[in-house]
């Protein structure tokens, strides 16, 4: 008898220690606008299968933002919790290593930490501090950015990594598209459907025009292929038996590389399709429209879901009370800034997001400095210095 209870209460604080550390999984897509995903108002219906089903199990946010339009610097106020202008990244370059970021805060915690793809730009001092770098296969070659079922294998490989330390998992997966390049006809990495320019809905800030339109269609096919890495990376986390005690967290880096929306800070720019899935806490199939959260709050709220410390420095606030279906006050606005393409060229912006206006303040604009921008290179700013007058 009394060796069937040290069994029983054995097994049952194990469940009980798996249960209090969750393993963290955050998925980011890279350059794709929030209403690209059919649950938030999508522009194509049937475009993102995953991400649809994703929300449907979890809480998705209407009013989430990023703070920057661009990548690097975005997904450093993400990792960091600091504005760019107090953590030193406001470009494509790399900071002292004065703070902590994601993995440190994660690796203190007991987590095994692992990424695949973006690593420069999630830890901007190096040597990274990451535990394993998912890109490598075991071979020392990479995965490709473009194909889609690596995406699943560099998680089962990290997966693995994790259980051989007897350790819960950090895991930070980057799907590359629909960052440029687009697919394209040919593309040795495939897509599970192909959109057509007459299929390709206009943004309200574009024109239509049978440039932009083929562009715009390879753009939506990308978007579609990075909605079949996301597939393969849940797949791989069911079918690992991991799922139920994996937080799941799911978003876009900033909105699409086209004109107007990257290295802006409109409206479109900024807004993420931010889906958590909780298991056990988050509601399936439930919205936040009410509460306006930003990429400067996520590092606070990853650790406090994972019961990580709390270094001292970081600006944002947790919004891990919106999880639990609470309310939290003053989640009435965003702050955003931009500062610096990958070129190192300066125009600074700042904005202050409310659910009802944008405030936009481009100090640099005099009539006649021309912005440079990632977008210079495509088809449709091409398109659109040929029509200018």
């Amino acid at each position: 008898m009394n060796r069937f209870i040290a069994i029983f209460v054995c097994c049952f604080s194990c469940s009980l220690s798996q249960a209090d550390t969750p393993n963290l999984l955050v998925i980011t897509v890279d350059d794709m606008s929030c209403d690209s995903a059919g649950v938030f108002d999508g522009v194509i219906s049937d475009l993102t299968p995953n991400m649809d089903q994703l929300a449907s199990e979890g809480l998705r946010f209407e009013m989430a933002h990023v703070q920057v339009g661009n990548c690097y610097p975005s997904r450093n106020v993400m990792f960091s919790g600091r504005y760019p202008h107090n953590s030193g990244c406001e470009g494509f370059y790399r900071v002292d290593n004065n703070y902590s970021v994601f993995c440190d805060i994660m690796q203190k915690a007991g987590y095994f930490a692992a990424i695949r793809g973006k690593v420069s730009h999630s830890t901007p001092y190096q040597p990274y501090p990451w535990d394993a770098d998912l890109t490598i296969k075991e071979d020392g070659a990479k995965e490709h950015i473009k194909d889609v079922t690596s995406y699943g294998t560099s998680l089962i490989r990290g997966i693995a990594q994790a259980q051989a330390t007897h350790k819960p998992f950090a895991i930070n997966i980057n799907i590359s598209d629909p960052h440029k390049p687009f697919w394209f006809e040919g593309d040795p990495h495939g897509v599970s459907k192909i959109y057509s320019p007459e299929e390709a809905p206009i943004p309200g800030f574009l024109f239509d025009d049978p440039v932009v339109r083929n562009e715009l269609a390879l753009y939506y096919t990308s978007v579609r292929r990075a909605d079949d890495a996301l597939g393969a990376v849940l797949a791989t986390l069911q079918n690992s038996g991991q799922g139920e005690n994996t937080i799941v967290v799911f978003l876009s880096d900033h909105g699409m590389p086209l004109p107007f929306a990257k290295t802006q800070l409109y409206h479109h720019s900024t807004r993420t399709p931010l889906i958590i899935r909780w298991p056990g806490v988050t509601q399936p199939g439930t919205v936040d429209g009410r509460h306006m959260v930003s990429a400067i709050d996520f590092l606070p709220t990853f650790c406090d879901m994972v019961h990580a410390a709390y270094p001292d420095g970081p600006q944002g606030t947790s919004f891990e009370p919106l999880l639990h279906g609470k309310d939290q006050q003053g989640r009435t606005a965003v702050f955003k800034e931009y500062n610096e393409n990958a070129g190192g060229n300066r125009h600074p912006m700042r904005g202050v997001e409310t659910p009802e206006y944008l405030y936009l303040f481009n100090p640099w604009s005099d009539g006649e400095d021309i912005m440079r921008t990632a977008t210079q290179g495509t088809k449709t700013y091409k398109r659109m210095k040929e029509l200018a007058p």
